[in-house]
Order: structure tokens, then sequence, then C-alpha cells
């Protein structure tokens, strides 16, 4: 089946980009490590997923580009065309000269109704050439303007005019100390109305990419460019084509679908973080190996302890012991519970690793069968130079602390009413903000009782 891909804004566009490149560059690479017959079925489903063909037999993305402004997507449509092995569809973008300026309620308030025609008769065009359309998934920031509140109002036109297709929302979670003086309102009202459209989000927070960057790439001066390489490869690790266990010989066939079924139990319980290892510098690859208990032990106490990467985790965090009982309120410091875990393995030998540790009933929510709430998926062929690769797709406590501290900041500027007339004058009332803080501070209990 195959997904049309919606980016939206700078933000969107950019990891978007760098989202086909990684997929290109893995089925272009020799490095498959596996049976040709493998390799092939391999590169065939993922041009299935992601690109339609064109008789120039160069693979063109199945992608709608948006943006207020025309920087971005004239450099993404030129970077891509430029490389030569994939492109865009040169009819597949809508952009204004204008902008949004940062503003929640200018993307979702002014641009999105207006230009809501042009915008949807696009993404129709690019569902109607897939043979089988599995689903929609939107990249956007929720820092900005055009990103958040368009991608928020487009989110919704998607649920409206596509109610039987699943839709993941990809969002970029600001850095902390800030690029926007009002990213936490535009954070809190993006959030909140995604929560009511879309099937899942999946979230990626700058803040984390950057140590990634920083303390696993060994990257000196790190750029946007290179914050959404790192989030490009764990996207790329995670919708490659895998064999979910039980399906016999062939390729999973609706990735979208697969990911909702087992991560995505409850309506209430919508946000998805990712985890990946291992991640270096391509140069250290060659002298570097990794055994599969190896990789298993360091991810499973990564999704424990609640550990953003490899290096620094606390290896103190334990389960709490079963039978206990204990009410919710008397876990172990910084435990972090899972509703659903997705584990994906790609590489060597993946058909004999043993996954028990994530088996454990101490680890999830006692409402669900424990069989139920762990899945893994995996593949003989390596990814993108990467011997074994292990990713983690987790519907946990993961975003807890970050939700909490934005809703936080939003709410504090709110009481003094700080900014507010921006919102106002597009129509976005002190209502309407109430509404948002409601349904965020609900998702916050929920998973605070897990």
């Amino acid at each position: 089946m195959s997904i049309v891909t919606v980016q939206l804004g700078q933000c969107g566009n950019q990891i978007g980009h760098e989202v086909f490149n990684a997929l290109c560059s893995d089925i272009r690479g020799t490095h498959g490590l596996c049976s040709k017959k493998e390799n092939e079925s391999y590169h065939d489903s993922c041009k299935e997923r992601f690109f339609c063909e064109e008789e120039s037999g160069v693979p063109v993305a199945r992608a709608v580009l948006v943006d207020m402004e025309p920087k971005v997507i004239s450099q993404t449509l030129s970077m891509a065309a430029r490389s030569g092995h994939w492109k865009y569809n040169s009819h597949s973008h809508f952009c204004q000269k204008q902008g949004s300026g940062n503003n929640w309620a200018n993307g979702y308030s002014v641009h999105g109704p207006r230009h809501k025609e042009a915008i949807m008769n696009l993404v129709q065009k690019e569902a109607e050439k897939c043979d089988r359309l599995g689903g929609f998934f939107t990249m956007m920031s929720m820092a900005g303007g055009t990103g958040s509140g368009l991608g928020a109002f487009v989110t919704q036109c998607l649920r409206d005019a596509f109610p039987a297709s699943f839709i993941l929302n990809h969002v970029v979670w600001p850095y902390g100390t800030g690029e926007v003086i009002v990213q936490n309102y535009n954070s809190v009202l993006t959030l909140s109305h995604l929560y009511q459209s879309s099937d899942a989000l999946l979230v990626h927070e700058n803040d984390v990419i950057h140590k990634i960057c920083a303390q696993l790439m060994n990257i000196k001066q790190i750029s946007f460019r290179d914050v959404n390489q790192v989030i490009a490869h764990q996207l790329g690790a995670v919708f490659q084509p895998t064999h979910t266990v039980g399906e016999g010989s062939g390729y999973s066939r609706n990735p979208l679908g697969d990911l909702m079924e087992t991560l995505v139990p409850h309506p209430e319980f919508k946000l998805l973080g990712l985890r990946n290892i291992p991640q270096m510098p391509e140069n250290s690859l060659a002298y570097s190996t990794f055994s599969w208990p190896g990789l298993i032990k360091h991810l499973r106490q990564m999704l424990i302890a609640n550990a953003k990467m490899e290096e620094g985790i606390d290896w103190q965090v334990r389960p709490p012991h079963q039978g206990s009982s204990m009410p919710s309120t008397n876990k172990p410091l910084h435990f972090n519970t899972s509703i659903a875990n997705l584990v994906i393995l790609r590489g060597k030998d993946v058909h004999g690793v043993d996954l028990g540790s994530f088996q454990d009933p101490s680890l999830y929510t006692s409402w669900l069968n424990p069989q139920d709430a762990f899945s893994a998926w995996k593949t003989p062929r390596a990814f993108n130079k990467y011997e074994k690769s292990a990713s983690l797709v987790s519907n946990s406590q993961f975003l807890l602390k970050p939700l909490d501290s934005i809703v936080g900041k939003a709410w504090n500027m709110f009481a003094s009413k700080a900014y507010l007339h921006q919102y106002t004058k597009f129509g976005i009332q002190e209502e309407d903000f109430l509404d948002c803080f409601t349904t965020l501070e609900q998702v916050i209990s929920s998973y605070t009782n897990l």
C-alpha cells in the first residue's frame, strides 16, 4: 500500500526532503547484506510505498509540499531534482508569498480556509495515483505558524475527506529554550487539534536530536540539516519494509495500519516516541561491531528509564515487582510505564533474536494483555550501512514531562493574557484556548495514571 506524505511549513518540507533522501540512498545501496531475492522484494515494496515511477525511470515522491512562503519549497524541489536519484512531482506543491509570521491562528483561521480547495486538490490527485492508499503521513513543526496552524487545519480536512484512511502526524517538538516567543501557545493549539483528528502523533524533540548530533555523531557546528538527517534516519528505520511476524514471507502491506494496530489500542493515548540504536558517524561504522543481545539490552533500558539515546542511560531504574499491586503513585521513581511497544530489527541474523525481555508484564499498564502490548517487525535486509540496527516505537510516558512543561508555560502566559491579542485578531478566542488546555490536561492525566 502507498503512503502520501504531506510536508507542511519550513520544518516539514526540510525534513520530508531528508526522509526521501534517506529512503532512496538506502534502496540504492549495495549494503543490503541479504539475498538478492530479499533485496529485490524490499526494493519493490519501498518503491510502492513512497514513490511512483515515471517514464524516465526516476522515482517521484508521493508527496504534497505546502508552505506560505516560496523559498524553502523551491530549494527543496531543486535539491531533489539535482540528486538525479529521485524527485518531487513539479505540480504537487502549493506556496504563497507572505508566510504565517509564526502565528498559529493566522495559519489555521486565515490561510487554511482560504487555500483549502487548492491544497486538497493536490492531495486528492496524489491519492488517486495510488493503486491502494494506505494513508497519510504529515510532517510539521509545532512552534511556527504554517506547519502548526495550517498543519492542524489540513489534518482536519484530510480526516473529513478520507474518513477511512489512516493519518499519522509527525510532529517536531520545539527547543526548550525556544525559537519563538509564542511557541508554547502554538504547540498547545497544535497538539490539542491534532489529538481530535489524527490517528497517532509521532514526536521528535529538537533538544534530544541536538544531543544525539553532539554526543553520538560528534558534529561540532550543528545545523538544522544535521538534526533533520538524524530524524530522517530514524523515520526511515521505521517505515522501510519489514516482515510483521506471522505474515508468511511477504513484506508488510500496510505500514500505517500495522503501526496503529500495534501501538494505539485506545483513542486517549496517541503519543508515540521513537528511539533508534546504534547511531554513529559513518566513518566509525567500519570499526564497530554490535551483538543483538547488547542492542536489545540497551534498547530495553532506554525504554524503562526513558533515556533519549544509548549514552548516559540510568541503569539503576528497574521495573516494579510483579504482584505487589501497588497503586501507580508508588511506582519506582523515573520508571516509564508503557501501553504498547514495537521493536523493529534490521540486519544479520534477526530471526534468532530473543525479545522476551520486552514481554515482561511489569513494563506495561495493567489493562492490556502483555501479549497484545508488544510486537516485533524484522527483516534480514540491513538499513543505511548499519549491519544491525534496532528501533523502538513506544506508546508510553516518554512525552509526559515535555508535555506537562509546555502546557505549564503556555498556561502562565495565558493567565497574564500575554500576546493573546495576536490570536484574537484572527478569530481564536480565549474559550478556544481553554478548550485546548482542557484536552491536553486530560491527556496528561491519562498518561500519568498508567
